[in-house]
């Protein structure tokens, strides 16, 4: 027995002892509950975001005539796997931490800033090991989603997204294996860029997976994101002038609840207006991807499932983490295998899955890889920019607990992510504003080695990109009283309705509203053709029925209008081949068959 507890029980009838005993236990809880509220009010202050706060100084600037330093006067974060001289890399990951020693060098992106002029501020919260794309950290705490705090921030680099979007630095580093830097773009409203795989150099940064991994970065500032992006990719700051294609994913925009009118219509009215930029295209990238690569047949077969769009991205993310896996097994395993039990429990069911794979497919795995980056490269050439949503939810509530709805999430925005992961090509996340209380953002992506076309075709669109949203943001709201229907689809009805009364008129108003509202729907293009030919206004119909037809190349209604429309303009031939085009999609189509017969003779 100790002599305080032996000196208590001999005391313990005297008053003036419990006294004491009594102020010093409230002394401790008193401390204890001020510490807490110390460490709670400089998370808050940090937002969670900071691990390490330290200050790298940038070198000194080249004496005259020579050019300022570009990025001179800001200052930026790195996430917890860039190593810095002296500091120990912990990987998001305190046992790392704890079985490592100090960096002998640093990171060679982090000493390109600094040679820009950049000062770095401190070191960012990650997820482990760079798994995972919520952001969420058991050891070290969650940065602070500063647009929804009781969301998820995004991951994997989770701590330098959200050290920008609170606006405590001017850019940050991050790491994107599988999502790292445009998912938390997308979750903090703010830019995130990922370069081609391989175009920044990866020296002093710990590796989860090499063959999918870059290093990306985040602004608030499109001018930011590109003077960042021309100091680590060594770019020149002249811009050429280019003729620019845009194409929209139509299929990966249906994984998205975002109404169309603040997503693609907003993209689409922001070009408008601007020169050199094509009339846009549309595209289903599952099936485009389902034709060009061959090799994922295999894995699309072993989850039994069709070759559809969604069951192909499905299984093109499939492969995606089955060769993050491979790579982490082959770069960690030995430690992992000795330290798994300290690490948390999400992260460790990534370790898990990791160790246990196997590489009887690999080289499979690697085909497709290859395969993928051709199928985009042909699809983008060297002006087209694939338009997509960056993802396909809302951030996540901290700590959900229901594994079958988070999965869900994780599947949907994997699909996403696994386009540019996989071909390797480089990717923008830009916002664009709110729908509710959630930020809205969509992606560009350029061909693989296309970074400084997409930095240029940011900095020439940003601006009109957010007038847009605001303009979108101030439209009443996407569905009627009765509940539902997005705006568009009322004013289709209401066309509709005008149409079969015979006010022609009144059935274009109502036509011209829904495409305001949606530009990317066919339908309504197809339909305000046919009340103007009602109008005998061919021109005008022949020019709605080629919009429709770029959006949906099977509209079998919009090559017979556009038919009908040139054969009044004494057009034969071309309304021939209109007729023909719907006759190849319907066969036995009454009246192209007519048509066709009718023309036939004219001609």
């Amino acid at each position: 027995m100790s002599n305080t507890l032996a000196l208590i029980q001999s005391h313990a009838s005297n008053p003036k002892v419990w006294v004491v005993i009594g102020v010093t236990v409230a002394g401790i809880v008193i401390l204890a509950e001020t510490r807490k509220r110390r460490i709670k009010a400089l998370r808050e202050e940090d937002f969670g975001a900071f691990l390490d706060r330290f200050e790298l100084l940038p070198f000194p600037p080249p004496p005259p005539p020579a050019a300022k330093q570009s990025l001179s006067g800001l200052t930026f974060s790195i996430s917890d796997a860039f190593d810095v001289k002296d500091y120990i890399t912990g990987f998001g990951s305190p046992q790392w931490k704890k079985t490592h020693e100090a960096a002998e060098k640093t990171a060679v992106v982090v000493t390109t800033l600094l040679k820009n002029g950049a000062t770095c501020v401190g070191k960012t919260i990650m997820e482990e090991m760079g798994f995972g794309i919520t952001g969420e950290n058991k050891h070290y705490g969650t940065p602070i989603n500063p647009l929804m705090p009781s969301n998820v921030p995004g991951g994997c680099s989770s701590g330098s997204a959200v050290s920008v979007g609170a606006e405590l630095v001017d850019f940050a580093l991050g790491i994107d294996t599988t999502g790292g830097v445009r998912i938390p773009a997308s979750f903090c409203g703010i830019l995130g860029f990922r370069p081609s795989q391989g175009t920044v150099s990866s020296v002093g940064v710990l590796p989860n997976s090499q063959s999918l991994e870059t290093v990306g970065w985040f602004a608030r500032d499109p001018s930011v994101l590109c003077h960042v992006g021309h100091a680590l990719l060594n770019l020149s700051a002249v811009t050429h002038k280019r003729q620019r294609s845009l194409i929209f994913a139509d299929d990966l925009f249906e994984l998205s609840d975002i109404p169309k009118q603040k997503s693609v219509h907003v993209v689409r009215k922001a070009i408008e207006n601007l020169s050199g930029y094509q009339t846009p295209k549309h595209i289903n990238v599952g099936q485009h991807i389902a034709s060009n690569v061959p090799s994922l047949a295999e894995f699309c077969e072993q989850s039994g499932k069709s070759q559809k769009s969604a069951s192909t991205l499905k299984a093109l993310s499939s492969v995606m983490l089955l060769i993050q896996r491979h790579e982490f097994k082959t770069n960690h395993e030995e430690w992992s295998k000795t330290c798994k039990s300290f690490l948390g429990p999400g992260f460790s069911n990534d370790v898990v899955a990791a160790l246990k794979s196997r590489n009887e497919s690999i080289k499979s795995l690697y085909r497709v890889k290859t395969e993928m980056r051709a199928a985009i490269q042909s699809l983008l050439t060297e002006d087209g920019i694939l338009v997509i949503p960056t993802v396909a939810d809302p951030p996540p509530k901290l700590n959900t607990k229901n594994k079958n709805v988070l999965n869900e999430i994780l599947d949907r925005n994997y699909a996403l992510s696994s386009i540019a992961s996989m071909s390797g090509c480089c990717q923008v996340t830009i916002p664009l504003g709110q729908h509710g209380d959630r930020p809205i953002s969509v992606s560009f992506l350029a061909y693989y080695g296309g970074d400084k076309f997409l930095l240029d075709t940011i900095l020439d669109v940003y601006a009109s990109l957010q007038d847009q949203a605001d303009i979108a943001s101030s439209l009443a709201p996407a569905t009627d009283s009765n509940g539902g229907m997005e705006a568009s689809e009322v004013m289709k009805e209401k066309g509709n309705a005008a149409y079969k009364g015979r006010q022609w008129n009144k059935a274009v108003n109502f036509y011209t509203e829904a495409i305001k509202l949606n530009g990317a729907n066919a339908t309504y293009f197809c339909n305000r053709a046919a009340a103007y030919l009602e109008l005998c206004r061919f021109q005008q119909a022949e020019e709605d029925c080629t919009e429709a037809v770029l959006i949906d190349k099977k509209n079998v209604k919009a090559y017979l209008r556009r038919g009908t429309a040139r054969e009044s303009l004494i057009r034969y031939k071309e309304a021939a081949a209109d007729f023909r085009h719907a006759l190849v999609l319907e066969p036995q189509n009454k009246t192209a068959k007519g048509a066709e017969k009718r023309l036939r003779k004219l001609i």
